[in-house]
């Protein structure tokens, strides 16, 4: 009879367990987010191209993306921040509302503007990466309904079922292409709508799914706040009582104030000062230690986000293809192999993040990616240095999500319950827009082939931030959930 032990420690150490026996709404955020990883996986590779078929110029392409991430920045803002006092269901509901609006009009327009305003308002994603409330309120979700020594587990399954599921949509993208434009019956662009259809379906089905989440994962409100207001506003109505019995038996009418006189004045501004209370109330209530986290998360993030934007996906796919002369074949396979490394490293954070802590295995594991980034410019272009360059290229993939799941942990301990909604959704802003800095920075070095500045630097600053967040933060006590 075979030995199962090691099976055993091998799933037990891949954290099945963890999932098997997570709640239902731990697994429909699973799926919610590989079907949404999928449509955008599915959606950016054609973007460019279905944009470039309706006759859109490169740069009219370039300012849709820029508005388009800057129309995620604020539409997230807003929701992430209200999320908490709205619902989370119903910010999730709305989001997967946007999304599969957005397919709609992609699939049925010909217009750039109609295109634009569908891509800000709604939810396109130009890189195939998260975009949208969506990942905010799913983190803090998922640290609310888990327990803190099984956390690290649940977020590497989470980044695993958004990693899978882009590589999955877009191989399937890429099939579907190729199969309908190698019949008669459909143009390239007619190809890219029934993408878009497809896109907007998955958003309709992640809606659904949204709908039936519990109760369970919204805000657990403490109660003894509301309480004291009840007390106040029953000694204020006291008060008031008592006055006016005092005035029938005695006769005697007590002097009022100016301002407790009844005038048109007053009462417009008791209606606006109720109306700011009411819009106060939406506004999330942030700690002053969690402020200060905040505000050093905001530097060291923006930081690795500007140096991502500069080492993002479609610069080194141009840095390959103009530098070193790869063909597409070729590029498809390394990007391919890339994505395979990235994503199995994932399972190999959990035993280190067990061992070591979040903040330590983030650290020790993203920092060796950065190095191995900032020698991909170093070999000379020819059939030796091209490898030697996809080689660094690979290595960097081994260790180059290990961060994720441990950094998810390690936020989702540093601050509170009621305040990770708010502080996840500014924290991933910020890194939306350092991370476009990046990207505009990166064309202009681009330009003028300065690739050992552009990607060297970008993993000499990834590497930095690595040195800097493990100063910042060790020794760092985790928060109450």
């Amino acid at each position: 009879m075979p030995d199962l032990s090691l099976f055993t420690s091998l799933v037990k150490g891949a954290g099945v367990y963890t999932v098997l026996k997570s709640t239902k709404d731990v697994k429909l955020l699973f799926l919610q987010r590989f079907i949404r990883l999928f449509a955008y996986g599915a959606s950016y590779i054609i973007l460019v191209h279905f944009l470039a078929n309706l006759g859109i110029s490169d740069e009219h392409v370039g300012l849709f993306m820029t508005l388009t991430m800057l129309g995620d920045v604020a539409i997230s803002f807003v929701l992430t921040i209200i999320t908490d006092q709205v619902g989370r269901r119903k910010v999730l509901a709305a989001g997967a509302l946007l999304m599969g609006s957005s397919g709609i009009v992609f699939a049925l327009s010909s217009r750039y503007w109609a295109l634009l305003l569908a891509s800000i308002v709604g939810v396109i994603s130009p890189s195939g990466n998260e975009i949208g409330p969506f990942r905010a309120v799913e983190e803090s979700i998922l640290s609310q309904l888990t327990d803190k020594d099984d956390r690290s587990d649940i977020f590497v399954w989470y980044t695993m079922c958004g990693t899978a599921g882009a590589a999955l949509g877009t191989v399937t993208s890429g099939w579907m292409i190729h199969a309908l434009t190698t019949s008669a019956t459909r143009t390239e662009l007619e190809a890219y709508r029934v993408v878009f259809i497809l896109y907007a379906a998955l958003g309709f089905v992640k809606m659904i799914l949204t709908l039936l989440l519990s109760r369970k994962v919204e805000l657990e409100r403490k109660h003894p706040a509301y309480h004291e207001i009840l007390e106040l506003e029953n000694e204020e109505l006291l008060t008031e009582t008592s006055s006016e019995e005092n005035e029938e038996t005695t006769g005697h009418i007590p002097k009022r104030n100016n301002s407790q006189m009844y005038e048109p004045a007053a009462a417009n501004g008791g209606v606006l000062s109720r109306l700011g209370r009411r819009a106060r109330s939406l506004l999330p209530r942030i700690s002053s230690q969690s402020l200060s986290i905040l505000s050093r998360l905001i530097l060291l993030f923006a930081l690795d986000s500007f140096a991502s934007g500069m080492a993002s996906p479609s610069w080194l796919t141009y840095f390959f293809t103009t530098y070193h002369k790869i063909g597409a074949g070729a590029l498809g396979t390394l990007f391919f192999t890339t994505n395979i490394l990235a994503t199995l490293s994932n399972f190999t954070a959990l035993p280190l993040a067990r061992r070591l802590g979040p903040l330590k295995t983030m650290t020790f594991t993203h920092l060796p990616s950065a190095i191995f980034l900032g020698l991909v410019p170093l070999p000379k272009s020819g059939s030796g240095g091209t490898w030697i360059a996809m080689a660094f290229l690979s290595l960097r993939a081994c260790t180059q999500s290990m961060d994720q799941a441990p950094r998810q942990a390690f936020l989702a301990a540093a601050v509170r319950n009621e305040e990770r909604t708010a502080i996840l959704g500014v924290v991933n802003i910020v890194k939306t827009i350092a991370q476009a800095g990046g990207i505009g920075s990166s064309g202009f070095l681009a330009g003028k082939k300065m690739w050992v500045v552009m990607l060297s630097g970008a993993g000499l600053m990834k590497a930095g931030y690595d040195l800097l967040i493990l100063w910042t933060f060790l020794g760092l006590p985790e928060r109450e959930r």
